[in-house]
This record gives C-alpha cells, sequence and structure tokens, in this order.
C-alpha cells in the first residue's frame, strides 16, 4: 500500500520557520522525483519545491528561492521541506508528491498534507 505522510506543519509567526517532513512508503522511493506542493483556500495548488531521485537538482518556485530547502534521504525514504522567513499568504495545506514516468506509464502519488499557518 502506497502512503506518503507529511508532519511538521502547525501555527508559525511571520518571519519564522517550519521544517517538513514527508514518509513514503510501499514504492521504490529512491525512484521517484519528489516535490511539495501547496494549496491556499480558493486557490489552485502551486508548485513549493522539487527534487531528483538522488537529490543532484532541485527546483523551487520564485516565491520560495533563497528562502526554502528540498532535501531527501532515500535511506530512510523521507524528504523534507526547510521552510525560513515565513509569510501570512503562505498559510496553506502543504503536500508531498512522489512521481515516477517508466515510457508512457506515470506513477504519481500524493499524501494527505499537512497545515502551515503563518500568524501573529
Amino acid at each position: 500500500q502506497v502512503q506518503l505522510v507529511e508532519s511538521g506543519g502547525g501555527l508559525v509567526q511571520p518571519g519564522g520557520s517550519l521544517r517538513l517532513s514527508c514518509v513514503a512508503s510501499g514504492f521504490s522511493f529512491s525512484r521517484y522525483a519528489m516535490s511539495w506542493y501547496r494549496q491556499a483556500p480558493g486557490k489552485e495548488r502551486e508548485l513549493v519545491a522539487a527534487i531528483t531521485r538522488v537529490g543532484s537538482s532541485t527546483n523551487y518556485a520564485d516565491s520560495m528561492r533563497g528562502r526554502s530547502t528540498i532535501s531527501r534521504d532515500n535511506a530512510k525514504n523521507t524528504v523534507y521541506l526547510q521552510m525560513n522567513s515565513l509569510k501570512p499568504e503562505e498559510t496553506a495545506v502543504y503536500f508531498c508528491n512522489a512521481y515516477l514516468r517508466v515510457g508512457a506509464r506515470e506513477y504519481d502519488y500524493w499524501g494527505q498534507g499537512t497545515q502551515v499557518t503563518v500568524s501573529s
């Protein structure tokens, strides 16, 4: 059974930091590119950061570049997102995603999300 379980969300003051974690199980984690997305109320889900299978390359949303770091530990089947200098408008549910394409087949898994609230 495929599972992605996010944790680390919560209430943080503007300018604060959070570290999100996502533990994967039920699939070959090291074969998958991993990403973090977020969805604010009334808005579409958007990419926050992504990392390749072995962590050799990362990509960030323009708004998060320089303030966040995505990393992974394939031995622990875990991907992390360190976020700094958080802003109220970044209040959202943050989702972990695993993606693999093999030929014409795509494997796309999502976690249930963790709530991040940035407020004083």
